[in-house]
């Protein structure tokens, strides 16, 4: 048997309607809310992956939705389908008189800070975005090149190949710092087991590799895993949202002829085992979390309350704000002795004797 072998025992444009915001607002439970939080209004604003993504974006709105249950506030959201529908997104949100208003993805930044300076006295709170230095303005951003690091090293540990591989959808700095996370993740791996696990798609020192060039091309993230697989890769990090199902279809295909070498993928931002297929998730080798939801959760009941405030959250291992998936399906493929090399390299990079080192991740 093969040390790789062994191993393998032991993730315009919008129409105008679209903009009749829909007010979700429902009583709040027994107990729950009071009359400040009561008047008060949140809101969302999607990148062009849409609140159904499976990932950043429906996470988001699901800790919006959160703090609705919880406060009894009144909730107003807008989808965008394109870079164009961004403004006037956000426009409707100060037109409607949302308290605070969250915009999600690196991707509105620059519109969400025109809106901020333009409206003063309303807050916002950006999604993977730390650029906007305003009163007025709070970043939410996650340090997943930690979680990452933990994902990569477990796809090196499962390869049969030797070949592993990552894309993204967009060549900006919230997607690459996963990537980024990964190729170490791959390499402390390789340094730890004198292995050769090669990385498709990404060059972390020359900050170079694959993008699809958006977050809603499936078919493209079908075509360039496919690839990957005919390059021997068999274990694919999409980091390219709502397009990212596309990796999933590709594997199940893949995998349609019982190979031997079968092809797994590792989600990202949310654990994709609980909204993809049944033919889908089994292929799920783990996935690389943002807790979204619950960062945005706490960030709009903090402004109910009326104790907003712009100091920058930033989600780490350390504080649980980021992490790896439940091995699922694969946990006999990943095996106990790489599950426990894990655990015991996530401690060491919460007490900093392991150091993930991104130019792309957060301050």
């Amino acid at each position: 048997m093969t040390f790789r072998a062994r191993t393998m025992k032991v993730s315009a444009v919008l129409s105008l309607s679209a903009l009749a915001l829909a007010a979700c607002g429902e009583a709040p439970e027994e107990g729950g809310g009071n009359a400040e939080a009561s008047d008060f209004t949140g809101c969302i604003v999607s990148d062009e992956g849409g609140f159904q993504d499976r990932s950043f974006n429906q996470n988001s709105y699901e800790g919006l939705k959160a703090a609705e249950e919880k406060l009894g506030i009144t909730v107003q959201q807008a989808e965008s389908q394109a870079e164009t529908d961004f403004t006037p997104n956000l426009n409707s949100m100060v037109q409607n008189g949302c308290d605070l208003t969250v915009s999600v993805g690196f991707m509105l930044a620059d519109a969400t800070k025109t809106a901020a300076e333009e409206n003063p006295d309303m807050h916002f709170a950006t999604v993977d975005d730390n650029s906007i230095q305003l009163d007025n303005v709070k970043p939410i951003t996650y340090n997943t090149a930690e979680a990452a690091f933990l994902a990569g090293y477990v796809a090196a540990g499962s390869s049969e190949s030797g070949k592993v591989a990552t894309y993204g959808g967009l060549d900006i700095p919230t997607v690459t710092v996963f990537m980024d996370g990964f190729s170490d993740g791959v390499d402390y791996w390789n340094e730890q087991k004198d292995d050769d696990v090669e990385l498709l798609g990404w060059d972390k020192k020359a900050q170079d590799g694959t993008f699809v060039g958006n977050f809603s091309d499936t078919a493209a993230a079908k075509t360039t895993t496919q690839n990957f697989i005919n390059e021997g890769a068999d274990v694919i990090m999409p980091v390219a949202g709502q397009a990212a199902t596309g990796t999933a279809d590709a594997v199940v295909d893949a995998n349609a002829d019982g190979r031997e070498d079968e092809v797994t993928f590792v989600w990202v931002d949310a654990d994709g085992y609980d909204t993809l297929s049944e033919d889908q998730k089994k292929y799920q080798l783990t996935s690389v979390l943002k807790e979204l939801s619950t960062s945005v959760e706490d960030v709009v009941t903090t402004a109910a309350e009326g104790e907003f405030d712009n100091t920058p959250y930033v989600g780490t291992l350390e504080n649980g704000g980021v992490g790896i998936a439940e091995f699922h399906d694969q946990e006999d493929r990943v095996g106990k002795d790489v599950a426990s090399e894990v655990e015991d390299i996530k401690q060491k990079i919460i007490d900093g004797e392991i150091k993930v080192e991104s130019e792309n991740s957060p301050e």
